[in-house]
Order: C-alpha cells, then structure tokens, then sequence
C-alpha cells in the first residue's frame, strides 16, 4: 500500500517541484502561454479523448456533474456563514475557499489514482466546476456576472462533442483521436509544472488567517465530499474522485481574480500556498482512506 501511494504521489510532487526550482532558478517561464495552450488545447483535447477512450456512460458523466453542483452548493452555504461569523471579506475569501484546485492538482491525482475511469469521472467534476468558476465564482470578486463568459471557455466545446459522440454512438474517426491523444498528453504534467512555477512567485501574508481559511478549505472539502458521495450512493472510483476533488486546495485562479479586482490578493496568495502545502503533507492519509 505504501509503494502505491507514493506511485501517486511522487509524480505530483516531482512535477511541481521542477516548476518550482525553475522559477526560483531565475529561468525564463511563459506562464501566459503555457496557460493558454493548456486552457485552449490541451484541456479541451484530454477532456473529449479521455470520455471517448474510457468509454463512460452519459449517465456516470451527468450523476457525477449533479453531484459536483450539489458539493458547490454546499461550500457557497457552509463558507458565506463562516466568512460572515469571522467577519471576513466574502469577495476577497468566497470564491478562494469554494473552488478547489480540481485541475492541476485534480485531475493528474485521479489519473494516478485511478487510471482512465478516475480521469473521466474527475473530468466530469472539473468541467461542472469550470463552468461555475467563470460565472459564480467571476461574480463575487467581480461584484457582477458574467455568463458570456461561458461561451469562451474551449473546455466546454470539448466536453459537448464527446457527449455527442458518446450518446449517438457514433464511431470517432482514427486521425481525431490519435491527435487528441497527443495533445491531450501535454496538458498534466504541463499542469502540475505551472503549479510549481505558481507557488515559487507567491508570498504569505498573515500566517494564522491564511492557515485558518486553508484548514476550512481542506476539511470542509473532504466533510462535503464524504457527505456527498453517501448521499449520491457512489462506491469504489466515483466515491474517491469526489473525495479528492473536494479536498484539493486553493485554485491559483482565485489569486488571480483577487489581483485582477483589487480583493486582498496577498492574502489569497498565502491561501494559495498554505494549503498547497497542507495538501501535500496530507495526501498520503487522503489517498490511504479514498484508495
């Protein structure tokens, strides 16, 4: 058991710790363009091979995605009563403390974790998520919402087309999917890189505050995630990919929302960074309970 934890482990941390010496090495890193091949083709391309390739039924797909809505519902509710108790911004720490990070650190630990099927389970979670991230989780920060956003995000496009497939039956053609295949292929260890690489430019700024919120973030987020997954009946895989996508810490993308919008972004850093690190140190008992 200890040699197949730290099968999963090791490459998470070995890819974040490379982005992480890169940075702090003073070697140049295009984080704008890695993103945007990532968010535009890699995420989008390993999103329709891995639903078409996995063959998951629509059905697993959809319980899996109502569940996520159900999980994000529950974290708006549990962290806007917190935030309010502690009198804390809800712009600056709502969003940060509702949305995981579910894709660089998500989804590479359910593939480690589970293979393939976890993928496409995990995927299902990340694009509910996406999609509520860029309007919800826009709206707070921002004050206002944005749904047209929605239509922007390639990751969506991605998703459509394998459902399409996958309810029809049609047969994808070979050249589609072997291209997918490769270009879907960049985007984790692209991913976890770019987390490192994220976390080595980042500072902490009050400590006790950023360690609290990341305790909320990480414990509510495993609570909701057990709770959900009794509530949805899920056993096996689909159990342990909500647990783990639940539990994952702060999205550096609410760092960025909280730069972009003037909400207290050094203190959303250190959230960042703080739960990271506790979600590293707890990943061998988080995967010995989901595995």
């Amino acid at each position: 058991m200890l040699y197949q934890l730290f099968s999963v482990i090791a490459p998470v941390l070995v890819c974040a710790v490379i982005g992480y010496t890169w940075r702090k090495q003073g070697r140049p890193y295009d984080t704008a363009l890695i993103t945007a091949l990532v968010t535009n083709i890699g995420t989008p391309c390993l999103v329709f091979f891995t639903l078409i390739d996995t063959k998951i039924t629509p059905d697993a797909f959809l319980k899996m995605g109502a569940a996520t809505l159900a999980t994000m519902v529950a974290f708006y509710a549990v962290y806007f009563a917190f935030l309010k108790a502690m009198k804390l911004s809800q712009k600056a720490f709502l969003s940060a403390l509702a949305y995981g990070n579910v894709g660089n650190m998500g989804l590479p630990l359910c593939l480690l974790a589970f293979g393939d099927q976890g993928l496409a389970l995990a995927i299902a979670y990340f694009t509910v998520n996406v999609l509520l991230l860029f309007t919800a989780g826009v709206a707070v920060p921002a004050g206002a919402a944005s749904p047209g956003q929605l239509l922007r995000l390639p990751v969506l496009y991605g998703t459509a087309a394998a459902l399409l497939f996958m309810v029809t039956g049609w047969e994808v053609p070979a050249p589609v999917i072997s291209t997918t295949r490769i270009l879907g292929g960049l985007t984790v260890p692209l991913m976890l890189i770019t987390l490192g690489v994220s976390l080595a430019g980042l500072g902490v700024r009050k400590l006790p505050q950023a360690a609290l919120l990341s305790v909320m973030r990480i414990g509510v987020g495993f609570l909701v995630g057990v709770a959900t997954a009794e509530a949805f009946g899920f056993e096996g895989v689909a159990r342990g990919v909500l647990i783990l996508q639940c539990s994952m810490p702060v999205a550096v993308f609410n760092f960025l929302f909280a730069e972009r919008y003037g909400n207290q972004p050094e203190e959303v850093a250190g959230m960042v960074v703080i739960s990271t690190l506790m979600s590293f140190a707890c990943l061998p008992f988080l995967l010995a309970y989901v595995m």
